[in-house]
């Protein structure tokens, strides 16, 4: 099976001719650790679909909003970061509601109007992480 075969799997030459860029220019993101393709047996650089998508926002960066690699490292690290404390926030809400859910099933009901813990911690949820 060839490169070309692998489904999301492009080369140097062909990422190149998709996003209008020179190879050396995908070099330079590669030295600089903004993007890291995987390699085929015979070494020859393989962009996935995630490759194509992290290099057109890399693009947009610097093409569009005129910023440069230092910049573009740090809006990455950045991403990362966000990325992460998202991942946490998330992992800390299943665990609260895991724990109400304990709680509201080991007592007995003290309110008249029943109420669904869940939505009021969903609901707080995204009202913590909107802008």
């Amino acid at each position: 099976m060839t490169e070309n075969e692998v489904e999301g799997a492009y080369s140097i030459g062909v990422v190149s001719d998709m996003l209008g860029i020179h190879p050396q220019t995908l070099r330079l993101y590669e030295r600089r650790g903004l993007v890291k393709p995987s390699r085929s047996e015979g070494n020859t650089r393989l962009y996935s679909d995630e490759d194509l998508s992290l290099l057109r926002f890399i693009l947009r960066l610097t093409q569009d909003l005129g910023v440069n690699l230092a910049g573009v490292e740090v809006i990455m690290q950045m991403r990362g970061q966000i990325m992460q404390l998202r991942d946490e926030r998330d992992h800390v809400i299943r665990y609260l509601l895991t724990l109400l859910e304990e709680q509201a099933r080991d007592q007995p009901p003290t309110s008249l109007i029943p109420v669904d813990v869940r939505k009021l911690v969903m609901k707080a949820a995204r009202r913590g992480s909107s802008p």
